[in-house]
């Protein structure tokens, strides 16, 4: 005999109660990552401000051209440098959240999979003669569902790594770019 109605009921409403534990969980993850790139983005903000102003000064101060362009250049190393750890640590931020939506994602879909597979086995046990095809096509579509996940969860691995290279390949070419004008500019 299948299961009774009250043992389906059970399972849908703990499934359910999970999923939502599973969304609260993620909706607080992202609310810290909001936090710390909005206090990111403050803190900048309020650098470049102080660092502009004390530049204009600097630069209004200047006696002479030869000095106004000496102090404009040497104010393009302090510049870069605050791009550099800026993209740093945005991209922490990132990976840092990107590493715990993965992990809640994964508790997730393991603990769900695992709920259904425990239904489906229960449902065969108690299966009537004759319904094992459905059993095993149930059995099958879980299966493949994992396996879809499985791949999803590769290439989106794949994607953030080769993301990541990219960044950082990206901020080692915009620092050695400084590096250079800044050294072209103490000549």
């Amino acid at each position: 005999m299948f299961p009774n109605q009250d043992q389906i009921s059970s399972t849908a409403k703990a499934n359910f109660e999970t999923q939502l534990a599973a969304v609260t969980e993620l909706t607080n993850k992202a609310f810290a990552s909001i936090a710390q790139l909005v206090e990111l983005n403050v803190n900048a903000a309020k650098s470049t401000l102080e660092k502009s102003t004390a530049a204009a000064q600097q630069l209004m101060a200047a006696k002479d051209p030869q000095e106004f362009f000496s102090l404009s250049a040497a104010q393009s190393q302090p510049n870069a440098e605050s791009a550099i750890a800026y993209s740093r640590n945005l991209a922490s931020i990132a990976s840092a959240a990107h590493a715990e939506f993965t992990r809640a994602a994964e508790a997730q879909i393991a603990e769900t999979t695992r709920k259904v597979t425990a239904l489906i086995d229960d449902i065969a046990k108690n299966a009537p003669p004759g319904s094992e095809n459905a059993i095993a096509m149930l059995k099958a579509s879980i299966s493949n569902a994992n396996a879809a996940y499985e791949q999803l969860t590769r290439t989106t691995k794949q994607a953030t790594d080769a993301m990541g290279a990219n960044m950082s390949n990206a901020v080692s070419q915009f620092s050695q770019a400084a590096e250079n004008v800044a050294a072209r500019t103490k000549k």
